[in-house]
């Protein structure tokens, strides 16, 4: 047997310092894991972690120019801590959840805000809110063993210089090891996962033309232009 047309090449993001590619399977994101982001979006309670998707291929590894998407007059940005799994499974124990952890990544989690609002207000899906193309540029994956796991330091994000989105990785509501135990109550994890772990507040509306540049303590720093 053959495939009836060539199939897609396989997404994958670079590890830091190496010449190796982590390949990648799944990319789950966490909504509202700031207590200060879940406010400006009107959210006044710690709630329990809640998840959606974007298709691997939504992935820009690298950054550089990244294209405005189109039916959407509200694009904003989300600077986030990535997490990239080894192997994983299901019903995992919080304990042992980081012995899945391959390393960690700077991500952009782009968002048509005026779609996602218009899905909320229906009860719709957020797919086309959320997973559209390009609508996740990543840094390179920096591996545990060289940088352990952060659980502190700032998270970051700049649109042309001005800083937009301020935070530290310790005020995560859901911390990376609750994160993964209850993903993988609802789904089985494995490795070539990549988790968005949420943003910090000061989410904000960017227009083409306009460059992104975010970071992560330990983790490195990502640059975007969108075009």
């Amino acid at each position: 047997m053959s495939y009836v047309f060539p199939p897609p090449p396989r997404v994958s993001v670079p590890v830091f310092g190496t010449d190796d590619l982590f390949p990648v399977r799944r990319v789950y994101c966490v909504g509202r894991n700031y207590a200060d982001h879940a406010a400006e979006m009107g959210a006044d309670t710690r709630e329990p972690p809640f998840f959606f998707s974007k298709p691997a291929d939504a992935l820009v590894p690298g950054g550089g120019d990244v294209c405005y998407p189109p039916a959407t007059g509200n694009l904003q940005h989300e600077v986030e801590l990535v997490v990239a799994l080894a192997g994983g499974g299901a019903n995992i124990l919080p304990a042992q959840a980081l012995d899945w952890v391959y390393g960690y990544a700077v991500g952009l989690d782009l968002t048509r805000r005026d779609l996602q609002q218009r899905a909320k207000d229906k009860g719709h899906p957020w797919d086309m809110a959320k997973g559209f193309d390009q609508s996740a540029p990543i840094g390179d994956i920096h591996p545990v063993a060289a940088v352990g796991h952060p659980t502190r330091g700032a998270i970051w994000l700049k649109v042309n210089g001005d800083l937009r989105q301020s935070g530290d990785l310790e005020q995560m509501s859901w911390k990376v090891a609750e994160v993964i135990a209850n993903l993988s109550t609802y789904v089985a994890l494995a490795a070539g996962d990549l988790i968005f772990t949420g943003t910090p507040a000061g989410v904000s509306a960017v227009v083409r033309g306009e460059v992104l540049t975010a970071g992560v303590a330990g983790v490195g720093e990502l640059a975007v232009r969108l075009v």
